[in-house]
């Protein structure tokens, strides 16, 4: 049995669009068949539960009980990957507390995959984050994720102020997430459907949907240059997957 990979979503700024990855995350292996389970931290209520109800549970990351809901079952869920979006201001204290019990340590002796898709947004206090959250990584695949929500610039500063940033974390790889269509973004959150649902024109129950065969177009194209910067990174041998195919990203209906 492959070890279980653990995939953790986050920034402390809020607005950098954390949830949005999450759920590409959670199209691109349900894609290559990789059994995945997601935990939203956005307690009470959570964002990427409402877009892949089946999938996902809310949890309160600050409630040991709930720590222990995620990390106690490892071994024993039959997803192989767990996603955990983490809230805005609550990643530095979730490092902390997987450094607390001991899963940093399990990581570093290969016990466990660890990843962290660290968010970026578009202004120096992103990078600020960089510091504190290098402190706690230990041997993690570290992810710096540019994610594009809208037409703003990235570190419009000096290349040298830029560098002492990202040199910061050895091994550290930078990932574009590009800007989707206004309007395509919109009618997939008033649809409340995973990325690949709306492009196969079905509602949450399967059952067939009406969505604009323009906006549709858009997000599949989205899709696949998303996909595209994820297998560059080769995340299913990341993730230790045995994949015996994959979903294209299409446009049905």
């Amino acid at each position: 049995m492959a070890k279980p990979a653990v995939i953790i979503v986050g920034a402390d700024k809020g607005g950098v669009g954390k949830t949005t990855v999450a759920r590409t995350l959670l199209d691109y292996f349900t894609a290559h068949q990789i059994p995945t389970r997601a935990f939203d931290t956005e307690s009470p209520r959570g964002t990427l539960k409402r877009f892949h109800p089946e999938l996902t549970e809310v949890v309160d990351m600050t409630m040991v009980a709930d720590q222990m809901k995620i990390f106690d079952t490892l071994n024993s869920s039959q997803a192989s990957v767990t996603v955990i979006d983490v809230r805005a201001g609550l990643m530095s204290p979730t490092l902390r507390a997987l450094r607390d019990i001991g899963f940093i340590e399990a990581a570093k002796k290969g016990q466990i995959t660890f990843a962290l898709f660290h968010i970026l947004g578009p202004s120096i206090a992103s990078l600020d984050e960089i510091n504190e959250t290098a402190a706690y990584l230990g041997d993690a695949r570290y992810f710096m994720v540019k994610n594009f929500i809208n037409n703003t610039h990235f570190f419009e500063w000096d290349e040298a102020t830029h560098s002492s940033y990202f040199k910061q974390i050895e091994d550290a790889v930078e990932i574009a997430i590009p800007k989707l269509n206004e309007m395509a973004t919109e009618q997939v959150e008033l649809a409340s459907v995973p990325y690949l649902t709306f492009i196969a024109n079905k509602k949450q129950s399967g059952e067939p949907a009406s969505y604009s065969f323009v906006l549709r177009g858009y997000v599949r194209h989205w899709l696949g240059n998303v996909w595209a910067e994820y297998d560059r990174i080769a995340l299913t041998d990341l993730v230790g997957a045995q994949t015996s195919g994959v979903q294209k990203v299409q446009a049905r209906g």
